[in-house]
Protein backbone atom coordinates (compact mmCIF):
# COMPACT_ATOMS: atom_id res chain seq x y z
CA UNK A 1 0.00 0.00 0.00
CA UNK A 2 1.32 3.28 -0.83
CA UNK A 3 1.80 6.06 2.09
CA UNK A 4 2.63 8.53 -0.42
CA UNK A 5 0.80 11.93 -0.06
CA UNK A 6 -0.61 13.93 -3.10
CA UNK A 7 -3.17 13.17 -6.01
CA UNK A 8 -3.82 9.96 -7.94
CA UNK A 9 -2.42 10.48 -11.92
CA UNK A 10 -4.98 9.06 -14.29
CA UNK A 11 -4.10 9.51 -18.02
CA UNK A 12 -6.08 8.66 -21.58
CA UNK A 13 -5.32 9.43 -24.99
CA UNK A 14 -8.57 11.61 -25.02
CA UNK A 15 -11.89 11.65 -22.45
CA UNK A 16 -12.28 7.35 -22.46
CA UNK A 17 -10.67 7.79 -19.59
CA UNK A 18 -13.30 9.65 -17.92
CA UNK A 19 -15.31 6.63 -17.73
CA UNK A 20 -12.63 4.77 -15.15
CA UNK A 21 -12.06 8.34 -13.29
CA UNK A 22 -15.82 8.07 -12.39
CA UNK A 23 -15.44 5.13 -11.19
CA UNK A 24 -12.41 6.00 -8.89
CA UNK A 25 -14.50 9.16 -7.70
CA UNK A 26 -17.08 7.15 -6.67
CA UNK A 27 -14.53 4.56 -4.92
CA UNK A 28 -12.17 7.24 -3.73
CA UNK A 29 -14.69 10.14 -3.08
CA UNK A 30 -12.17 12.01 -0.97
CA UNK A 31 -9.12 11.24 -2.83
CA UNK A 32 -7.68 14.18 -5.08
CA UNK A 33 -7.21 13.64 -8.56
CA UNK A 34 -5.12 14.88 -11.83
CA UNK A 35 -6.79 13.66 -15.16
CA UNK A 36 -4.80 14.06 -18.49
CA UNK A 37 -6.39 13.93 -21.59
CA UNK A 38 -3.64 13.38 -24.60
CA UNK A 39 -6.01 14.30 -27.07
CA UNK A 40 -3.71 16.56 -29.09
CA UNK A 41 -1.88 13.24 -29.63
CA UNK A 42 -4.97 10.91 -30.10
CA UNK A 43 -5.88 8.27 -31.16
CA UNK A 44 -3.52 5.79 -29.82
CA UNK A 45 -5.80 2.80 -30.36
CA UNK A 46 -5.03 3.94 -34.38
CA UNK A 47 -1.36 4.72 -33.70
CA UNK A 48 1.60 2.53 -32.94
CA UNK A 49 3.31 0.67 -30.31
CA UNK A 50 6.13 3.26 -30.51
CA UNK A 51 3.68 6.55 -30.48
CA UNK A 52 1.86 5.31 -27.42
CA UNK A 53 5.16 4.38 -25.68
CA UNK A 54 6.58 7.42 -25.79
CA UNK A 55 3.30 9.56 -24.99
CA UNK A 56 2.58 7.54 -22.04
CA UNK A 57 5.55 8.26 -20.72
CA UNK A 58 5.87 11.43 -21.40
CA UNK A 59 3.10 11.90 -19.68
CA UNK A 60 4.04 9.60 -16.22
CA UNK A 61 7.03 11.79 -16.21
CA UNK A 62 4.79 15.09 -16.18
CA UNK A 63 2.21 13.27 -13.64
CA UNK A 64 5.31 12.17 -11.22
CA UNK A 65 6.74 15.61 -11.48
CA UNK A 66 3.47 16.74 -9.98
CA UNK A 67 4.03 14.46 -7.18
CA UNK A 68 1.15 11.84 -7.83
CA UNK A 69 0.99 8.68 -5.01
CA UNK A 70 -0.26 6.69 -7.63
CA UNK A 71 -0.66 6.16 -11.44
CA UNK A 72 -3.82 5.20 -13.60
CA UNK A 73 -3.75 4.51 -16.65
CA UNK A 74 -6.81 4.85 -17.92
CA UNK A 75 -6.50 3.20 -21.53
CA UNK A 76 -6.95 -0.17 -23.03
CA UNK A 77 -4.27 0.68 -25.70
CA UNK A 78 -1.35 2.42 -23.09
CA UNK A 79 -1.81 -0.53 -20.92
CA UNK A 80 -1.43 -3.00 -23.23
CA UNK A 81 1.65 -0.69 -25.20
CA UNK A 82 3.35 0.72 -21.90
CA UNK A 83 2.39 -0.67 -18.46
CA UNK A 84 5.54 -3.19 -18.30
CA UNK A 85 7.92 -0.28 -18.71
CA UNK A 86 6.59 1.97 -16.68
CA UNK A 87 6.03 0.15 -14.23
CA UNK A 88 10.07 -1.15 -14.62
CA UNK A 89 10.99 2.56 -14.76
CA UNK A 90 9.43 3.79 -11.65
CA UNK A 91 9.25 0.52 -9.48
CA UNK A 92 8.45 2.70 -6.07
CA UNK A 93 4.94 4.20 -7.72
CA UNK A 94 1.73 2.19 -7.93
CA UNK A 95 0.59 2.26 -11.65
CA UNK A 96 -3.02 0.49 -12.15
CA UNK A 97 -3.45 -0.36 -15.85
CA UNK A 98 -7.08 -1.16 -17.35
CA UNK A 99 -7.17 -4.56 -19.43
CA UNK A 100 -10.97 -5.60 -21.23
CA UNK A 101 -12.98 -7.65 -18.49
CA UNK A 102 -12.51 -11.14 -20.24
CA UNK A 103 -12.51 -13.25 -17.08
CA UNK A 104 -15.85 -11.22 -15.51
CA UNK A 105 -17.27 -12.10 -19.10
CA UNK A 106 -16.91 -15.55 -19.16
CA UNK A 107 -18.07 -16.10 -15.99
CA UNK A 108 -21.29 -13.84 -16.79
CA UNK A 109 -21.82 -16.14 -20.48
CA UNK A 110 -24.67 -18.04 -20.10
CA UNK A 111 -24.58 -19.39 -24.19
CA UNK A 112 -20.86 -19.70 -24.08
CA UNK A 113 -20.14 -16.98 -26.21
CA UNK A 114 -18.76 -13.67 -25.98
CA UNK A 115 -17.84 -10.76 -27.85
CA UNK A 116 -15.19 -7.72 -27.91
CA UNK A 117 -15.43 -4.20 -28.72
CA UNK A 118 -11.55 -2.89 -28.47
CA UNK A 119 -9.11 -1.10 -30.22
CA UNK A 120 -7.10 -1.90 -33.11
CA UNK A 121 -4.23 -1.83 -31.22
CA UNK A 122 -5.52 -3.40 -28.08
CA UNK A 123 -6.40 -6.46 -30.14
CA UNK A 124 -3.09 -7.00 -31.90
CA UNK A 125 -1.55 -6.57 -28.44
CA UNK A 126 0.60 -9.20 -27.08
CA UNK A 127 -1.01 -8.65 -23.96
CA UNK A 128 -4.39 -8.78 -24.95
CA UNK A 129 -3.38 -12.50 -27.06
CA UNK A 130 -1.81 -13.62 -23.69
CA UNK A 131 -5.36 -12.36 -21.65
CA UNK A 132 -7.46 -14.28 -24.70
CA UNK A 133 -5.30 -17.59 -24.17
CA UNK A 134 -6.14 -17.28 -20.53
CA UNK A 135 -9.75 -18.11 -21.27
CA UNK A 136 -8.84 -20.42 -24.15
CA UNK A 137 -11.39 -23.05 -24.24
CA UNK A 138 -14.16 -21.99 -22.13
CA UNK A 139 -15.94 -20.07 -24.64
CA UNK A 140 -16.35 -18.89 -27.99
CA UNK A 141 -14.76 -15.42 -28.12
CA UNK A 142 -15.55 -13.23 -31.30
CA UNK A 143 -13.67 -9.84 -31.54
CA UNK A 144 -14.41 -6.68 -33.23
CA UNK A 145 -11.83 -3.62 -33.70
CA UNK A 146 -13.82 -0.82 -33.74
CA UNK A 147 -11.95 1.86 -36.17
CA UNK A 148 -13.13 5.58 -35.47
CA UNK A 149 -15.60 4.50 -32.33
CA UNK A 150 -13.64 6.24 -29.70
CA UNK A 151 -13.44 9.56 -32.06
CA UNK A 152 -16.95 9.52 -33.07
CA UNK A 153 -17.81 9.70 -29.15
CA UNK A 154 -15.07 12.25 -28.46
CA UNK A 155 -16.56 14.12 -30.85
CA UNK A 156 -20.92 13.93 -29.68
CA UNK A 157 -19.50 15.08 -26.11
CA UNK A 158 -19.08 18.09 -27.88
CA UNK A 159 -21.56 18.51 -30.54
CA UNK A 160 -24.31 16.31 -28.80
CA UNK A 161 -25.09 14.89 -32.41
CA UNK A 162 -24.60 10.58 -31.57
CA UNK A 163 -25.32 9.66 -35.18
CA UNK A 164 -22.06 8.70 -36.10
CA UNK A 165 -21.67 7.23 -32.76
CA UNK A 166 -24.80 4.90 -33.01
CA UNK A 167 -23.73 3.82 -36.86
CA UNK A 168 -20.60 2.74 -36.05
CA UNK A 169 -21.97 0.69 -33.11
CA UNK A 170 -24.59 -0.73 -35.40
CA UNK A 171 -21.78 -1.93 -37.84
CA UNK A 172 -19.64 -3.37 -35.40
CA UNK A 173 -21.77 -5.27 -33.07
CA UNK A 174 -23.77 -6.61 -36.44
CA UNK A 175 -20.48 -7.64 -37.89
CA UNK A 176 -19.79 -9.32 -34.79
CA UNK A 177 -22.75 -11.83 -35.47
CA UNK A 178 -26.00 -12.52 -33.25
CA UNK A 179 -26.52 -11.29 -29.87
CA UNK A 180 -29.09 -12.65 -27.40
CA UNK A 181 -29.67 -14.88 -25.03
CA UNK A 182 -30.07 -18.25 -27.27
CA UNK A 183 -27.88 -20.65 -27.73
CA UNK A 184 -24.89 -19.97 -30.16
CA UNK A 185 -26.47 -16.17 -29.66
CA UNK A 186 -23.45 -13.87 -28.13
CA UNK A 187 -25.06 -13.08 -24.86
CA UNK A 188 -21.67 -10.53 -22.87
CA UNK A 189 -20.11 -8.17 -24.59
CA UNK A 190 -16.67 -6.19 -23.11
CA UNK A 191 -15.89 -2.87 -24.18
CA UNK A 192 -12.30 -2.97 -24.22
CA UNK A 193 -11.78 0.69 -24.86
CA UNK A 194 -12.19 3.14 -21.78
CA UNK A 195 -14.06 5.54 -24.26
CA UNK A 196 -16.93 3.02 -25.12
CA UNK A 197 -18.72 2.94 -21.74
CA UNK A 198 -20.02 6.55 -23.08
CA UNK A 199 -22.07 4.56 -26.00
CA UNK A 200 -23.46 1.86 -23.61
CA UNK A 201 -26.95 2.94 -24.04
CA UNK A 202 -26.73 3.08 -27.36
CA UNK A 203 -25.47 -0.29 -27.22
CA UNK A 204 -27.98 -1.33 -25.15
CA UNK A 205 -30.66 -0.21 -27.14
CA UNK A 206 -29.65 -2.02 -30.38
CA UNK A 207 -28.74 -5.51 -28.70
CA UNK A 208 -31.77 -5.60 -26.25
CA UNK A 209 -32.14 -6.11 -22.26
CA UNK A 210 -30.80 -9.48 -21.91
CA UNK A 211 -27.07 -8.99 -23.10
CA UNK A 212 -24.58 -8.37 -20.32
CA UNK A 213 -22.23 -4.98 -21.23
CA UNK A 214 -19.23 -5.54 -19.28
CA UNK A 215 -16.43 -2.84 -19.00
CA UNK A 216 -13.63 -2.55 -16.33
CA UNK A 217 -14.40 1.23 -14.64
CA UNK A 218 -15.03 -0.36 -10.92
CA UNK A 219 -12.53 -3.01 -11.34
CA UNK A 220 -9.65 -0.58 -11.49
CA UNK A 221 -11.36 1.17 -8.70
CA UNK A 222 -11.11 -1.50 -6.51
CA UNK A 223 -7.60 -2.59 -7.15
CA UNK A 224 -6.71 1.41 -6.80
CA UNK A 225 -8.04 1.81 -3.81
CA UNK A 226 -6.36 -1.69 -2.59
CA UNK A 227 -3.11 -0.49 -3.43
CA UNK A 228 -3.55 2.86 -2.13
CA UNK A 229 -5.63 2.88 0.52
CA UNK A 230 -8.71 5.42 1.59
CA UNK A 231 -7.82 8.77 3.15
CA UNK A 232 -11.75 8.97 3.71
CA UNK A 233 -12.22 10.85 7.26
CA UNK A 234 -15.23 10.30 9.35
CA UNK A 235 -17.34 13.03 8.44
CA UNK A 236 -15.06 14.31 5.57
CA UNK A 237 -16.66 16.02 2.86
CA UNK A 238 -16.20 14.61 -0.83
CA UNK A 239 -16.57 18.51 -2.00
CA UNK A 240 -13.19 18.99 -0.46
CA UNK A 241 -11.77 17.01 -3.00
CA UNK A 242 -9.78 18.57 -5.79
CA UNK A 243 -9.69 17.79 -9.52
CA UNK A 244 -7.67 19.14 -11.88
CA UNK A 245 -8.68 18.48 -15.53
CA UNK A 246 -5.25 18.78 -18.11
CA UNK A 247 -5.76 18.09 -22.06
CA UNK A 248 -3.03 18.61 -24.47
CA UNK A 249 -5.47 19.27 -27.38
CA UNK A 250 -8.98 21.35 -27.24
CA UNK A 251 -10.27 22.19 -23.76
CA UNK A 252 -13.73 22.41 -24.90
CA UNK A 253 -14.23 18.99 -25.48
CA UNK A 254 -12.35 17.71 -22.26
CA UNK A 255 -14.64 20.60 -20.78
CA UNK A 256 -17.79 19.22 -22.33
CA UNK A 257 -17.49 15.45 -21.80
CA UNK A 258 -16.68 16.55 -18.31
CA UNK A 259 -19.97 18.04 -18.17
CA UNK A 260 -21.88 15.60 -19.81
CA UNK A 261 -21.04 12.40 -18.49
CA UNK A 262 -19.52 13.00 -15.05
CA UNK A 263 -21.79 16.10 -14.31
CA UNK A 264 -18.80 18.32 -13.60
CA UNK A 265 -17.92 22.12 -13.90
CA UNK A 266 -14.47 21.81 -13.47
CA UNK A 267 -12.42 24.55 -15.69
CA UNK A 268 -9.53 23.04 -17.82
CA UNK A 269 -5.92 23.39 -18.33
CA UNK A 270 -4.16 23.25 -21.73
CA UNK A 271 -0.73 22.01 -21.41
CA UNK A 272 2.02 20.96 -24.14
CA UNK A 273 3.69 17.53 -22.39
CA UNK A 274 6.95 16.48 -24.47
Amino acid sequence: MSDRGGHIGVFDSGIGGLSVLKALRAELPHQDFIYIADSGHAPYGERGDAHVLARSHAIAHYLIAQGVKALVVACNTATAAAIESLRAEHPGLPIIGVEPALKPAVALSQTGHIGVMATRGTLASARFRSLLDTQAGLTQVALQACDGLADAIEGSAQTGDFSKTIALCAQYTAAMGLFGSENGQIDTLVLGCTHYPFASSHLRALLGPEVRIVDSGEAVARQTRRLVGSEDAPGASATHAQLRLITTGQPAALQAAAGQWLGLSSSVEKLSIQ
